[in-house]
């Protein structure tokens, strides 16, 4: 069971990724590209080209977790950073999931 509180650490891929990519193909571009350990226990978000799908990888004690979601309408409400990975909190990310963010 993935936790969300306010200490979870979360970074936010600022950069479109190909979303045919698995766990595997994620956590391959967290190391090598993102130069993060994709087993640290930290949230990475990635988002689709056309932002209408959200990817979250985590590694949680023994395994991987990828959880997707993918919107009926619409875009996800994103917010402008300066660099291609990004620190974010838990209520930060609650709101682009849910629609509500706002970058104002």
């Amino acid at each position: 069971m993935i936790h969300l509180t306010s200490t979870t650490p979360i970074m936010f891929a600022t950069k479109s990724v190909d979303f045919r990519k698995g766990i595997d193909g994620l956590s391959g571009l967290c190391e090598h590209v993102l130069k993060q350990n994709p087993r640290s226990g930290t949230l990475f978000v990635f988002v689709s080209r056309d932002a209408t799908k959200v990817r979250i990888l985590a590694y949680e004690g023994n395994g991987f977790w990828l959880m997707t979601k993918r919107l009926s309408s619409g875009k996800f409400p994103l917010p402008k950073f300066s660099e291609s990975l990004s620190t974010i909190d838990a209520q930060r990310l609650r709101k682009i999931l849910s629609g509500l963010f706002n970058d104002n």
